[in-house]
């Protein structure tokens, strides 16, 4: 970033708003969470006697959250806009000393975007779920556990402190745990479970520290206090606290090199992947380095750090994306590669906190189109989920077909639908920051056609490859109105960006939007991307919708495809750089344990043993030995005396 870029950021930092008391209709903000979490209870403590209606129960708590969020977004719309900030304080949750942590909600223009989303997109997953779980005899249990997720994730982003996210943050994390392993009759997923959760431990060591230094730093944890006193604190301290925020939205959103996790969570059940990818666990990084925006904006180093962190992130999980057979693992990888854009964004600051959430939004509407959509092949194709055994699915699927070209046009940024704008917006930031970061963006997005391209020809466009006691079909319509839900709000999503609304309605939260001239100019921008777009997608016909198909993934291919099969190995750095050193120092301590503290605990047992068993020989219990020694000694003492007298 460049000095002068620094010197604008530092005097256009986010204003502080006081925010005023929760009143008239915004009374009813804890409502949005209350129910979600009431179906949770229901769910998982009511016993079978909720089966039969349990996922109603389910579906109806998460859609009134929704009714409820679009209340309280249209009531904030009404007041002016250096009024929108409304804090509601529910109980004090502890206390230690001077230093207190209320559990308060703050609603303000960020937070009421991602209560739209999440309970928005996370209802239609929930009716989604109606039909795809519908012969699971544990179908009441998984809707217990999405109520249970998307109460998380409410707490997390309604928070008004900092140890308030960590607790929708850690919740988050069970749910995730519980959800990816839902099945956990299949060995595969108990240990994707038990590795997401792991790995999202070493992303929480970071917001923990961080929350802690904060306080160390400003005396509260609470958004309002850290906000409006930041500026005093040194450049060393901020810097810190950001790079251990980074270290915990690396976590949460599988950015390098924590992102091990996200490719093998596709073990769970498809709508959940749908709600981790699309509207809520991974976005949490993004939220958590926006939200926190008074920090980071005040530290070009951490910034930095944010954006290498978006650039490898993006690049890597395109570069999986191309490699994958597996249509779920396919969409995986680039769901990496889209939170790498919006972490990218967010590290350009001013700049980019605003289009990191508006590609957030509309990732969030296209992705979940596209995963519910893969989930709708699987339902068709008997849960077979390799690509390479699909093929003219678009005559068997119409429906799902034409939501998930919808879906495949806006992740490319196809105009006019909603990827266009929101990602284009990111790719112009990058390249008015720095050149380097710009070309990363751009030839990501040429990598993106690629492998979205190549899903397309290898589910929809080729030829069949199916065997014969299969029978595709369409998804029955609770599942398919919700893929043509979600498909329109891929293709009008870029609505928000215009006026620049989107820009002016995060403003007072993140502050003011700084925009760079570029020589090109923004449309020129576009149709740059547009060109690298198209070439990529011609690449992808080239190669794949021009040759046969075989349906067993070839042996003998190149480094970097091999490479991308075994995600880039992510997983051999992970073993190289934290299991193995681990497993060797917790080797070291059972040794330093064993002969150092056990040696020295044991030692001074036996020498008392060897004293007390010297002393028991003496002790005898014999009167006539007690006599001897009581005669013994009353010689020396009168040996001493005539020493001392006569010598």
């Amino acid at each position: 970033m460049t000095t002068a870029m620094t010197a604008h950021v530092l005097m256009h930092a986010p204003p502080v708003v006081d925010p005023s008391s929760a009143h008239g209709v915004f009374s009813i903000l804890w409502l949005v969470i209350a129910l979600p979490a009431l179906g949770a209870v229901v769910l998982l403590l009511g016993g079978k006697r909720t089966d039969r209606w349990g996922h109603l129960l389910g579906v109806a708590t998460v859609a009134t959250s929704f009714l409820l969020s679009l209340i309280l977004f249209i009531s904030l719309l009404g007041r002016h806009s250096g009024n929108r900030q409304v804090s509601q304080h529910l109980w004090t949750w502890f206390t230690a000393g001077s230093y207190h942590v209320e559990f308060g909600l703050l609603y303000d223009q960020l937070s009421a975007l991602f209560l739209l989303l999440i309970t928005g997109v996370g209802a239609l997953i929930h009716v989604y779920s109606v039909g795809y779980m519908e012969h699971d005899d544990r179908r009441r249990r998984f809707f217990g556990y999405l109520n249970l997720f998307i109460t998380a994730m409410l707490i997390l982003v309604l928070a008004s402190d900092f140890v308030g996210v960590f607790l929708g943050w850690e919740g988050v994390g069970l749910a995730s745990y519980l959800l990816i392993g839902f099945w956990q009759h299949k060995p595969t997923a108990a240990a994707a479970a038990k590795k997401a959760f792991v790995i999202n431990r070493i992303g929480d060591i970071g917001l923990s520290l961080g929350a802690s230094l904060i306080f160390v730093t400003f005396g509260s944890t609470s958004f309002a206090v850290v906000s409006a006193n930041a500026h005093n604190a040194s450049s060393g301290t901020l810097t810190a606290i950001g790079l251990l925020l980074l270290l915990a939205a690396c976590g949460k959103s599988a950015q390098f090199p924590l992102q091990s996790w996200l490719l093998d969570a596709m073990e769970g059940p498809t709508p959940v992947s749908a709600l981790i990818h699309a509207a809520t666990m991974v976005t949490a990084g993004v939220y958590l380095i926006v939200r926190s925006n008074f920090i980071f904006s005040l530290t070009e180093n951490a910034r930095t750090g944010v954006i290498v962190v978006g650039c490898i992130t993006l690049l890597m999980g395109a570069v999986i994306g191309c490699a994958k057979d597996d249509i779920k693992k396919a969409l995986a990888g680039s769901t990496m590669s889209q939170i790498g854009y919006m972490v990218l964004a967010a590290g350009l600051g001013p700049a980019g906190y605003a289009f990191a959430i508006f590609h957030l939004l509309t990732h969030g509407f296209f992705k979940a189109n596209m995963f519910l959509g893969a989930g709708s092949v699987m339902h068709g194709m008997d849960d077979d989920v390799n690509m390479r055994h699909y093929g003219a699915l678009r005559k068997a699927m119409p429906y799902t077909f034409a939501t998930f070209s919808i879906g495949y046009l806006a992740i490319l940024g196809v105009p006019p639908f909603a990827g266009f704008w929101s990602k284009d917006k990111i790719i112009e930031a990058a390249f008015g920051d720095n050149l380097v970061v710009g070309l990363c963006a751009l030839i990501g997005a040429g990598v993106t056609a690629f492998y979205m391209t190549r899903l397309m020809l290898l589910t929809f466009l080729s030829e069949k490859r199916w065997e014969k006691d299969v029978h595709p079909h369409e998804s029955p319509t609770v599942m398919t109105v919700p893929l043509m839900a979600l498909a329109g709000l891929s293709a009008v999503g870029g609505l928000l960006l215009v006026n620049n609304w989107i820009t002016t309605w995060l403003s007072p939260v993140v502050g003011a939007h700084v925009e760079h001239k570029l020589g090109v100019g923004s449309v020129g921008m576009s149709l740059i991307a547009l060109v690298v777009v198209v070439l990529g997608a011609a690449i992808a016909w080239q190669l794949v919708g021009q040759r046969p198909i075989p349906t067993v993934a070839p042996e003998k291919v190149s480094f970097l495809t091999r490479a991308a099969r075994a995600d880039l190995y992510g997983d051999a750095f992970n073993d190289e750089v934290i299991v193995k050193p681990g497993v060797a120092g917790i080797r070291g301590l059972l040794v330093f344990d064993a002969t150092i503290v056990d040696g020295i605990v044991e030692g001074l047992a036996a020498a008392f043993t060897a004293v007390s068993n010297a002393f028991r020989h003496v002790q005898n219990g014999f009167v006539r030995s007690y006599a001897l020694m009581l005669f013994a000694g009353a010689l020396v003492v009168l040996f001493a005396l005539l020493a001392v007298n006569f010598g």
